[in-house]
């Protein structure tokens, strides 16, 4: 199966990954190799796994942020990041994105997330799909895995094969199927509670939405603001992906690219549904949003990005707690998928970003910093349980 090194900060005793780091450093030092694996300065990771099997040409990265509150759950993403160092950073933040995500949820699970190294136009075959279930299948169950970017419900039955602790499966294989579906639910949800919080009414009717990203959960967020009557703008990387949206709903209006999206005229609420960092410091400044409200993970490039937001005026609806649907979804999965159970679990983002709104102004926070209180709390209760 290769050679898989392992991080465990209870504490860690095997061989530290490599990676580089300025020569002469200490690993322990800022900016070293183990200061950015135990991330001491965000609570630090449990575990952090690297995978390599040789034969398959997989590389991955498996980062367990918390499992205070159960087995780490979270997607895999499969995609071609431009070094390996870029690769292992995403995984850090998406798994403790994921723990804040579970935490709020109300899941009995930890954060946890996965990054396969790769165009998976190009790499991806059933063999290393296999031998990725191997990996995860080695951690006995500390880690779920799941659909992410650039990996399929298909996918998920391949790694299957070789891993039990897998979900976002086929209905036809026991899984719940798309996880997109109530993903896209979910953020409808936020952006409702943030109509309510902002302008009294929980209506997107009349309401102008931008939505960068019409993927995988865009197109479907797409069909929820249509059938509440908003209008929709939409921008995506890939041409395709906008004819399709653009041929079933030719009232859908379509601008070149994000930079143009974030620009238009009247724009009410702003969507980020692609991958993360929409919002920095050359995008907020420029927003002509009230509301930003996506599926993306980690939208803030950076912190004190939320509060350039909330001095702005703009109000943000945390990621991590309007994108649960679909891991509220894959968890249900574990214990028998039953669909309008979990829709009913999603319908209560709605609640969750009022109360969330409510305690950022309560407390005079950000809401970002009021979701984050929020989720610690509740993990900091699993931990002493």
């Amino acid at each position: 199966m290769g050679v898989t090194t392992v991080t465990d900060v209870r504490p860690a005793t095997s061989p530290v990954p490599s990676a580089p780091f300025a020569p002469g450093a200490s690993a322990s030092a800022p900016g070293g190799v183990l200061h950015t694996l135990f991330r001491t300065e965000q609570g630090g990771h449990e575990q952090v796994v690297l995978c390599q099997d040789r034969a398959t040409g997989l590389k991955a990265v498996i980062a367990l942020h918390s499992t205070a509150l159960g087995p780490a759950l979270g997607g895999t993403r499969f995609h071609a990041y431009a070094s390996e160092e870029e690769a292992l950073t995403d995984a850090l933040n998406l798994s403790r994105g994921m723990s804040y995500k579970n935490a709020l949820a109300g899941l009995d699970h930890g954060g946890g997330k996965a990054v396969i190294i790769g165009d998976p136009a190009l790499i991806k075959t059933e063999e290393l799909l296999l031998a990725y279930g191997r990996f995860v299948a080695s951690l006995g169950g500390r880690y779920v895995t799941a659909c992410d970017v650039g990996t399929y419900v298909a996918d998920m039955d391949v790694v299957a094969r070789t891993n039990k602790w897998t979900t976002g499966r086929s209905p036809e294989n026991g899984g719940a199927g798309d996880s997109s579906v109530l993903t896209a639910y979910g953020v409808f949800q936020g952006m409702r509670a943030s109509a309510q919080h902002l302008w009294g009414d929980p209506t997107l009717r009349g309401r102008k939405v931008g939505i960068a990203g019409v993927g995988k959960v865009g197109h479907h967020l797409v069909e929820h603001l249509l059938q509440d009557g908003a209008e929709v703008v939409i921008t995506d990387v890939r041409a395709e992906s906008v004819d399709r949206v653009r041929t079933s709903h030719p009232q859908v209006t379509a601008v070149a690219d994000t930079a143009a999206l974030i620009r238009t005229e009247g724009l009410d609420i702003y969507a980020p549904c692609a991958l993360g960092g929409a919002l920095n410091d050359e995008t907020v400044p420029v927003l002509t949003a009230k509301v930003v409200c996506g599926a993306a993970n980690n939208q803030l490039a950076h912190p004190g990005v939320e509060k350039d937001l909330s001095d702005r005026g703009i109000l943000y609806a945390p990621d991590y707690v309007v994108n649960a649907g679909g891991v509220i979804q894959v968890a249900d999965e574990l214990h028998g998928f039953d669909f309008d159970r979990c829709k009913a679990k999603a319908a209560k983002i709605f609640d969750t970003t009022l109360s969330i709104f409510a305690r950022a102004k309560e407390d005079g926070i950000p809401p970002a910093a009021a979701a984050d209180r929020l989720a610690e709390a509740r993990m900091a209760e699993g931990r002493r349980v």
